[in-house]
C-alpha cells in the first residue's frame, strides 16, 4: 500500500494530500529512509513522522484499503 494512503487510512494524518506533502518534504521515514508519497509500506515496517517539533514512531501492524474510525488504531503500534 502507498504510504500516503496508509497514513490517511490509519488516521495518523487527516488527509491524503497532507500526507503527500509531508512525504515530499521528507518528514516521513520508512525504516529510517525518506519516503516518497508512492513508496510501498508493508507489515512490520517502522514509520517515523515528524510534526513540527515533535515526532511519532509507529510499527505497521495491518494494511486495510478502507477502515472505520474504530479500526484505524489497530493498524499500527506506537513505539515512541
Amino acid at each position: 500500500m502507498r504510504i500516503d494512503k496508509y497514513l490517511k487510512n490509519s488516521r495518523l494524518i487527516k488527509r491524503r494530500t497532507i500526507a503527500k506533502e509531508a512525504c515530499e518534504k521528507e518528514r516521513v521515514l520508512i525504516n529510517d529512509k525518506p519516503a516518497k508519497p508512492g513508496a510501498e509500506v508493508r507489515q512490520g515496517d517502522v514509520v517515523l513522522i515528524r510534526f513540527g517539533n515533535s515526532e511519532i514512531k509507529v510499527k505497521v501492524l495491518a494494511l486495510t484499503e478502507s477502515s472505520r474510525k474504530e479500526d484505524a488504531a489497530s493498524m499500527y503500534e506506537i513505539i515512541s
